[in-house]
């Protein structure tokens, strides 16, 4: 089985890329879902965060309080890392475990839909990297339309990330989503014809 990689930048339309490959039936697992189902009541994961954090990193219905626990790990980098030994482990081995599942069903290609996929250097083990990218102008001015942020709220959230040039020289497919949608898709339909599957 193929595990295809893909990633992005913030506000690139990685999203746009996922959807595609679900419509043409390709399985996705995505690791966003999958770091919310691991802090999901009676989920170790959320039990950590709460004996490390305090109960006030609950909602009244027993849910994480995601607001709360960004205020206490967002700029405070010891804090965060510690919150990510909780999750981090527990989404990798959610991901395995589906990926071992579909290979065992004989499916020939899986894409893992990873934001920080280089960033944690390709823990997850893709066979191959594809990297949605946008130039930054339009990267900005996209950020800024869908979180309703100032040029420079949109620039300091750009710049907390891997730059998008470092992202696309590590990359083994780069995927420019600057035109239209189905400019977009016809790319990734090129590369899905070129991979083994």
């Amino acid at each position: 089985m193929f595990k295809l990689g893909l990633t992005g930048g913030i506000a690139t339309g990685k999203s746009t890329v996922s959807n595609h490959f679900k419509e043409l039936g390709i399985p996705v697992l995505d690791a966003d879902v999958i770091a919310r189902e691991v802090v999901e009541p009676g989920q170790p994961a959320l039990m950590d965060i709460v004996a490390e954090f305090g109960e006030e990193m609950l909602q009244p219905d027993g849910t994480l309080n995601r607001k709360a626990l960004g205020s206490v790990v967002f700029g405070n980098p010891a804090k965060l890392a510690k919150l990510n030994q909780f999750t981090h482990p527990r989404v990798q081995a959610s991901m395995r475990a589906q990926a071992d599942a579909y290979a065992a069903a004989g499916v020939p290609l899986i894409v893992l839909d990873i934001p920080l996929l280089l960033e944690g250097k390709n823990a997850a083990g893709a066979d191959a990297v594809m990297v949605v990218t946008v130039p930054s102008d339009v990267q900005q001015e996209r950020l800024m339309a869908r979180n309703q942020l100032s040029a420079d709220e949109a620039r300091k959230r750009m710049n907390s990330q891997m730059p998008m040039a470092e992202k696309e020289k590590l990359a083994d497919y780069v995927i420019d989503n600057s035109g239209t949608i189905a400019e977009t898709y016809a790319q990734v339909d090129a590369v899905l014809a070129a991979l083994p599957h």
